[in-house]
């Protein structure tokens, strides 16, 4: 099974590349398969590549299901 997760762009560092944050670990990433993402977007990240953006409020709900699940202790949106 797969999983992806939300995680806030904390930095565009390029045409197609960002930096995201999820619980304190940073992680670069792309952007090809998403348009107009900025610092501050969430968007839900799958195997280094950011699917899809995501708006906070759902992006904070999946985090505390996560979260609540054991799925990812310690994250907070």
């Amino acid at each position: 099974m797969c999983l992806a997760i939300p995680a806030r762009v904390v930095a565009v560092s390029g045409p197609d590349q960002a930096v995201v944050e999820l619980g304190g670990i940073r992680k670069q990433v792309s952007l090809a398969l998403v348009d107009g993402i900025a610092v501050g977007d969430y968007v839900i990240v799958h195997v280094g590549y950011a699917l899809a953006r995501l708006d906070p409020e759902q992006a904070a709900m999946t985090l505390q299901l996560m979260a609540e699940g054991g799925t990812a202790s310690g994250v907070a949106p």
